[in-house]
């Protein structure tokens, strides 16, 4: 188990001295993996990402007092939930694969169609969603003020005279930018030590950046370009074998505004177009980093793809058949691989991921009754 490491052991584990000159060439567009950004109006501090640690595991923020952010980020299973869907709030089922905490604080677009543009926000998101946290502001603060560490911490931290739900996502959003790794094979690679990688992933490294072409979307420190693409990911089963599924799917159909047509009709996420409301981008979702994709298995948008070994399979027979034939990417073309260049690419994908960040959960605090003069 790795242990919980303090902000300054995070951030400086991305300016560690470089070794000697490498003797290999690295391939332009691809880098090793800096510091995260800090947004100026939510600074960190030791105080603010312990409070945020308490409260991603604390299903205090939730409506029913039962769905932390750890219950579908769980550091056990990549940050994320081993399994097609997400987990879902009691009674429905969610409806897209959970994506991993992990490097998520380097994003600039958060949800698969990056509807949220900061971490703060997607914490906001989550908490209240339908089918996530299901919770309402107002409500979750009132359960905060009943915890007497909380209402000290919030003040000593933010200054409030009662716990700001507002603040609870600033200071959840803090705590998930600790949640990075920067020393992973492939960064230690790029920064200059060749033996960071083995034969076999200097091969697979070649064929990323040359051959697979995996480095048109998949580019700079965090390997993705946060653009979206529909690669022609089938359909989620559940679509049409699960009926909690089904209800789950019209409902996100009928609350993001779908046209009659494709409320009836559809029987595929139509992704980006939820956002634009324009054809064009039905099917699209945001490129995934391809950083810690060893422990988030399985893969895209909705899980249909189980291995590592399956998504190269998958992108080199050209992608796959979906509802939204008219919007997949002209980037997905046959690539042609051996089987020894399949081996070779998985290995390099597998080099992306440093060792499993696990950490132990905070001991959470009890609600008690409100002191007299903060009842009314």
């Amino acid at each position: 188990m790795i242990p919980f490491r303090t902000i300054s052991a995070v951030f400086a584990a991305a300016f560690l001295a470089a070794p000697a000159m490498a003797d290999n060439p690295r391939p332009a567009g691809l880098e090793a993996l800096g510091a995260p950004p800090i947004p100026d109006d939510n600074p960190m501090s030791e105080a603010k990402t312990e409070l945020g640690k308490m409260l991603f595991f604390d299903p205090i923020l939730s409506g029913n007092y039962g769905m932390p952010c750890s219950a579908c980020h769980l550091p056990e299973a990549g940050w994320a939930v081993q399994d097609r869907i997400s987990f879902g709030y009691p009674g429905t089922t969610h409806w897209r694969n959970s994506q991993t905490i992990v490097n998520s604080a380097y994003y600039s677009k958060l949800f698969w169609a990056g509807s949220s543009k900061s971490l703060e926000s997607q914490a906001r998101s989550a908490a209240r969603g339908g089918v996530a946290g299901n919770g309402e502001d107002d409500m979750m603060e009132a359960r905060l003020a009943f915890v007497p560490e909380y209402r000290q911490r919030f003040a000593e931290i933010f200054g409030d005279d009662w716990p700001n739900v507002r603040h609870a996502y600033m200071a959840i959003a803090a705590f998930e930018r600790t949640i990075v790794q920067t020393d992973t094979p492939f960064d230690n690679y790029m920064r200059g030590d060749d033996d960071a990688l083995n034969e076999q992933q200097k091969r697979g490294l070649e064929l990323f950046a040359g051959k697979a072409n995996c480095i048109a979307c998949h580019t700079g420190p965090l390997l993705s370009d946060e653009q979206y693409h529909n690669l022609g990911v089938p359909a989620y089963s559940g679509w049409t074998e699960d009926e909690l599924a089904q209800i789950t799917f019209r409902f996100e159909l009928y609350a993001k505004g779908s046209t009659q047509d494709l409320y009836r009709k559809t029987k595929d996420d139509p992704g980006l177009y939820f956002r634009s409301k324009d054809k064009r981008h039905s099917g699209k979702f945001r490129t995934p980093s391809l950083r810690y994709t060893k422990y988030t298995f399985p893969y895209m948008h909705n899980g249909m793809l189980e291995t590592l070994r399956d998504v190269v399979e998958f992108y080199n027979d050209g992608g796959g058949a979906n509802e939204f034939a008219e919007t997949k990417s002209p980037l997905m073309q046959p690539l042609e691989l051996t089987e020894t260049e399949i081996d070779d690419l998985v290995a390099f994908l597998e080099s992306l991921s440093g060792e499993e960040i696990l950490i132990d959960e905070p001991d959470l605090p009890a609600m008690e009754p409100l002191p007299t003069a903060l009842r009314n």
